[in-house]
C-alpha cells in the first residue's frame, strides 16, 4: 500500500510523517526546488507554529463543529510533543503564541526535513502534479512526462496566497477534478489600502494602537497590537488580524486608531496642554514628541488643520481638544485589501463538509484525502493556522495510513 502527498508544506510533511508511522510507503511531491519554503517566512521569520488557546471562534470556516474535531484529534499539547521528539524546543510568549526556541524558522523546517529522511519518506521536490484521476485501484498521477501510481492519495498543496513564496492553484484544479467544489478564495491577513492623503509621511512608522474597522459606520472588526504604516496604507499583526472580508462589499470602509489606547482624551488633552504652558515657544509640530513619534505626532497636527510653523502659544483649547481627540480616533478610509500576492493566508477553499472530519478522507472519492490551507478553513494570525495545518495533516496522514494491510 503506498500513498502520494501532494505538497510539501505544513501540513503535507506533518501527513508525511504521520503516515509513514501508520505503516504506509510515502512518497511526498513539492512543485517548488525544496521543502517547507512557505514556513520558512512565517512569523517574521521565526514561525509562530502554534498557540496556547486555539479557541473555536479563531477559525473560519463553513463548518465550525467539524473544525473543533479536527483540532481535538491533535490538539496544541500533542504538536508540542510532536516536535519535542524531533528536537525541537519551543518557548511561549505571554499572548500564547509559540516560537522555536532558537527564534528561528528553519529550525522548523529542518527537524521535519530530517524526519522525513530519516523515516524513508520518498521526497520528489521540483516535481508538480498536473493532474489527478481515480483509477479502479487508485489514483494515477501526471507530471511533467511521467505518471505515477499510488493506492491513496492525501492533497496538500495549500492556498493561492503568497505566491512568491509557493501559493497556487494547483490544490483546487486537482480536487474539482475529482467532483469537489470550491467556495470563494479571497486573502486573509493581509495588508489593506488606504486613501488617506498623508500615507506617504508615515511610510516605516510603527506604534502600539487600538483599531476598529467600520462599516457604514457600523463596528465590522476591532483589534489591538502593532500596526506598520506604508506608502500604500496600513500594515502589522492588528491588521492581518482584522483584515478578514474587509471591502468585500460595497460601502464606507474606515480604520479608526486609538494611537494612545492606555490614556483617556481628558488625560491627552491635560499632557497637550501642559506642553504648550511650559514651552510656548514651541511649534505646532512638535505637540506630541514624547508621546507618538515624531512623524505621526506632525500628521495628527496637520489632520486637525493646524499649521506645523503655529507656535504653541497661539493654539486654543478647541485646538488642542481637536488635535487630542485624533489620537484617540484617527480615521483611515480603506479601498481594497493587498491581493493574494500580499496574503499570508486563503480564506475559502474546498469545503470541508465535502471530507469526514474523523478521518479527513474525502465524502465524494474513497482513498482521497485533503488537508490544509487547501481546504475552507483559516485561522487568524497568531499562529493558528499552523495548528490547523499540524491537526488536519496529522490526521489526514494517519488515517490514509491505518488502512494498511
Amino acid at each position: 500500500m503506498n500513498i502520494a502527498v501532494i505538497g510539501g508544506g505544513a501540513s503535507g510533511m506533518m501527513a508525511a510523517l504521520a503516515a509513514r508511522q501508520a505503516g504506509a510507503s510515502v512518497t511526498l511531491l513539492e512543485r517548488q526546488a525544496r521543502v517547507g519554503r512557505k514556513l520558512l517566512a512565517t512569523g517574521n521569520g521565526r514561525c509562530n507554529l502554534t498557540n496556547l488557546s486555539p479557541l473555536p471562534d479563531r477559525y473560519h470556516g463553513t463548518d465550525a463543529e467539524s473544525i473543533q474535531k479536527v483540532l481535538d484529534a491533535f490538539p496544541v499539547q500533542d504538536t508540542l510533543s510532536f516536535f519535542e521528539s524531533l528536537g525541537l524546543i519551543t518557548t511561549a510568549e505571554p499572548s500564547g503564541r509559540v516560537y522555536p526556541y532558537s527564534d528561528q524558522a528553519n529550525s522548523v523546517v529542518d527537524v521535519l526535513r530530517f524526519a522525513l529522511e530519516a523515516s524513508g519518506t520518498e521526497l520528489l521536490p521540483g516535481r508538480e502534479v498536473k493532474k489527478l484521476k481515480k483509477t479502479g485501484s487508485g489514483f494515477r498521477l501526471s507530471l511533467d512526462g511521467d505518471t505515477m501510481d499510488f493506492d491513496k492519495v492525501i492533497v496538500a498543496c495549500g492556498g493561492v496566497a503568497g505566491s512568491r513564496l509557493g501559493g497556487s492553484m494547483s490544490g483546487y484544479q486537482l480536487l474539482r477534478s475529482l467532483g469537489h467544489s470550491c467556495t470563494r478564495l479571497r486573502p486573509s491577513l493581509v495588508q489593506l489600502r488606504s486613501s488617506h492623503p498623508r500615507m506617504s509621511a508615515l511610510k516605516g512608522v510603527r506604534a502600539q494602537c487600538a483599531a476598529l474597522i467600520t462599516l457604514d459606520g457600523s463596528l465590522f472588526a476591532k483589534s489591538e497590537g502593532e500596526i506598520q504604516f506604508t506608502d500604500y496604507g496600513l500594515s502589522g499583526p492588528v491588521i492581518f488580524e482584522i483584515s478578514r472580508d474587509v471591502c468585500f462589499q460595497k460601502g464606507s470602509w474606515i480604520c479608526r486608531l486609538d494611537l494612545l489606547p492606555q490614556h483617556s482624551p481628558e488625560r491627552i488633552s491635560d499632557l497637550l496642554e501642559r506642553r504648550q504652558s511650559r514651552l510656548p515657544d514651541l511649534t505646532a509640530a512638535d505637540l506630541f514628541t514624547g508621546l507618538l513619534h515624531n512623524r505621526l505626532g506632525r500628521v495628527l497636527v496637520q489632520q486637525a488643520g493646524l499649521n506645523l510653523n503655529t507656535p504653541l502659544r497661539e493654539l486654543d483649547r478647541t485646538a488642542l481638544t481637536a488635535a487630542a481627540s485624533l489620537a484617540k480616533d484617527l480615521p483611515f478610509p480603506l479601498t481594497e485589501p493587498m491581493g493574494m500576492d500580499a496574503a499570508q493566508v486563503t480564506a475559502g477553499g474546498i469545503p470541508l463538509t465535502e471530507f469526514d472530519p474523523s478521518s479527513m478522507e474525502s465524502r465524494l472519492v474513497p482513498g482521497l484525502y485533503a488537508c490544509g490551507e487547501v481546504l475552507d478553513v483559516d485561522g487568524d494570525c497568531g499562529g493558528y493556522n499552523l495548528q490547523w495545518a499540524w491537526s488536519s495533516g496529522h490526521l489526514a496522514g494517519r488515517s490514509a495510513g491505518k488502512a494498511v494491510l
